[in-house]
């Protein structure tokens, strides 16, 4: 599959300047989350960005006012991106214990490269998924951000998976709640797992953060 075949809608608020409309934007993109996993968020400057790319700073700031926004367009990619990843899953399946049982896979599972896009990295984004995300959420601005609809897809993927909980037990009280809390834990196991092995059960070569929130979802909804 050629690079942009499949297009992943961001909220153009995020951006002062599509990065997909140029191959400079992409450069600002595939670049970005290079550095920032290699960095770190608060060491990451578009300076050092500009450095990397070879175009000057000015040049990004035409695209993005300023990092946060940046941090911004990367997470909803990804979640443009998983929406996508999970729509596909679900399609044509009229069971909905199955449907769900799909979507948690989807959830749950460690990201692989998608050749659908050339300019991202889907393994490395997701590092900043896990690490990063966190910081547009947990900010003085969050209310003002989720009014511009910057998390609406996040919102979306919840919402779709809910109906599905819903679908299995109509009279369930808190659809929302659990796949919220599935979407979360997936990425704090996965954090933990690398960095405070001893608060995960995760083992190497096995599929453990899958296997618990599927066992956990279905058992709480049974």
């Amino acid at each position: 599959m050629e690079d942009l075949q499949v297009n992943i809608n961001v909220n153009p608020e995020i951006y002062l300047r599509d990065p997909y409309s140029s191959e400079l934007g992409r450069k600002i993109i595939s670049s970005s989350i290079e550095l920032m996993v290699e960095l770190g968020f608060e060491a990451f400057t578009f300076k050092k960005l500009g450095k990397q790319i070879g175009s000057p700073e000015s040049s990004i700031y035409r695209y993005f006012e300023n990092k946060q926004m940046l941090l911004l367009y990367l997470i909803g990619w990804y979640w443009g991106w998983l929406e996508y990843k999970l729509v596909f899953a679900m399609a044509n399946i009229d069971s909905p214990r199955q449907k769900l049982e799909e979507a948690i896979n989807v959830l749950t599972h460690p990201m692989a490269m998608d050749n659908s896009f050339a300019h991202i990295n889907e393994i490395l984004l997701e590092k900043i998924i896990i690490s990063e995300s966190v910081k547009v959420y947990h900010t003085k601005d969050v209310d003002s951000a989720n009014e511009m609809g910057y998390f609406k897809v996040y919102k979306r993927i919840v919402q779709r998976v809910s109906d599905v909980v819903l679908q299995i037990h109509p009279k369930f009280e808190f659809p929302h709640m659990l796949i919220s809390t599935v979407i979360e834990g997936v990425h704090q196991q996965r954090y933990f797992s690398q960095h405070l092995p001893s608060l995960t059960d995760v083992e190497k070569g096995k599929d453990s953060i899958s296997k618990f929130y599927t066992q956990m979802v279905f058992k709480v909804i049974a």
